[in-house]
């Protein structure tokens, strides 16, 4: 009888232990899921504020090349250096059209090609009228 009562306990134990188990495997299961739904969130937190344009490629370096030499240009013109100011100002712009051609953006293409036209048609025009 202590050999079957021995028997009895040592199931319960094991029962006990696997009720154990499960409870903590539950628990896991519902943690693993709580941080899953926390990891989502942070990540769509952390797109939100990321920047959307591409960096470290050709496109990312010609953008700030357009971006300082167009500001150059400019206050180079409004420097009373006109001529500078104008090819400077067209470098910047034909970056642009360059970074507009990268990322397939029109709107980046023809802001830039039609300024930087407008500029070299201007440009010619002076430099024509200087040799007349």
């Amino acid at each position: 009888m202590s050999e079957e009562k021995d028997n009895i306990q040592i199931e319960y134990k094991e029962e006990r232990q696997m009720g154990k188990a499960a409870s903590l495997a539950m628990e896991l299961s519902k943690e693993k899921k709580r941080l899953q739904e926390e990891l989502e969130d942070m990540q769509a937190q952390f797109e939100e504020v990321s920047p959307s344009t591409p960096s470290g490629g050709p496109d990312s370096y010609l953008k700030w090349i357009g971006v300082i030499a167009a500001v150059i240009g400019i206050f180079l013109q409004n420097a009373g250096l006109p001529i500078l100011g104008q090819l400077s100002y067209i470098v910047g712009a034909i970056s642009w059209t360059a970074v507009g051609f990268y990322w397939n953006d029109k709107a980046v293409m023809l802001g830039s090609v039609i300024p930087a036209t407008a500029t070299a048609m201007n440009l010619i025009q002076k430099s024509v009228g200087t040799f007349n």
